[in-house]
């Protein structure tokens, strides 16, 4: 007899501190992975560096740096996934190291393949020495999920050596006031940019098992400089015209329309 299937989880907006949002997200992304390959990974690439459902990609970008300067770099990916970006760092001539919260995820990145370091760890305890690394990046990784990226954002500054970049991706803050359509009921402001309470899925006892975190551009900024680096840039992928799919709440209609990453470039002095 088949088991039944478990219940969706209930969508709320509610506190989620440092621990439970890191427990609800690292079981999320190992029961959810490989979905995440198969619906995303023929965009990704198995070797690509894409910041974001835009598709802007590294080699257009150079956020951190001409490609011919990144060889013989010690870059940190955080919130890997499956490698692709670090595996494009390599072929770069660099000396990326993966690491990423959840052990699935990085089973996908020892399918596909490659000689890139893998780490499973989460980013506020990030486990290497002080000044290990000349770059760091995150594209779309740990940010957007952690409850303290203040936390986050001074220890990868402890691992960056002076001179040091760390670039990361983020939905733009913007998008949290509109439904996560990908249509056009997601152009209608529905909630207060403001509102800084958590997203939360969570289980019929009321356990977390998804969290994200919302922040302001104002937030970011600040965090940023709380962090010890110093914010050189944002950047807002506009929508290409070669892009064609939908990718949860983005869209072709909505990325023409209203951003929906934001980059942040920042320098370790």
């Amino acid at each position: 007899m088949q088991e039944p299937e478990p219940p969706e989880p209930e969508a709320t907006r509610r506190a989620a501190d440092v621990t439970e949002s890191s427990r609800a997200n690292r079981g999320w992304w190992d029961r959810n992975a490989d979905d995440y390959q198969v619906e995303h990974g023929t965009f990704l690439g198995d070797d690509r560096f894409v910041w974001g459902p835009e598709g802007l990609d590294e080699v257009e970008a150079e956020l951190l740096g001409p490609p011919e300067e990144l060889k013989g770099k010690d870059i940190l990916e955080i919130g890997a996934g499956a490698a692709q970006c670090s595996r494009w760092l390599l072929s770069q001539g660099a000396r990326p190291v993966a690491l990423d919260l959840s052990h699935r995820q990085l089973q996908h990145a020892l399918r596909i393949g490659g000689s890139v370091p893998l780490v499973q760890a989460d980013a506020g305890v990030l486990p290497f020495r002080d000044g290990s690394f000349d770059l760091a990046c995150s594209a779309y990784g740990a940010l957007p999920f952690v409850a303290d990226p203040v936390l986050v954002l001074k220890d990868v500054h402890r691992v960056l050596r002076p001179g040091g970049r760390f670039v990361f991706s983020a939905t733009h803050p913007i998008r949290w006031a509109f439904p996560d359509e990908p249509g056009p009921e997601g152009l209608s402001v529905a909630a207060s940019y403001f509102d800084r309470t958590p997203y939360v899925e969570q289980d019929e006892e009321g356990n977390a098992v998804y969290v994200e975190h919302h922040r302001t551009l104002g937030d970011r900024v600040r965090d940023i400089v709380a962090g010890g680096f110093r914010l050189v840039d944002i950047v807002e992928p506009e929508w290409p015209a070669w892009n064609t799919q939908e990718w949860g709440g983005w869209s072709p209609l909505r990325g023409n329309l209203i951003p929906g990453t934001a980059i942040y470039v920042c320098v370790r002095d």
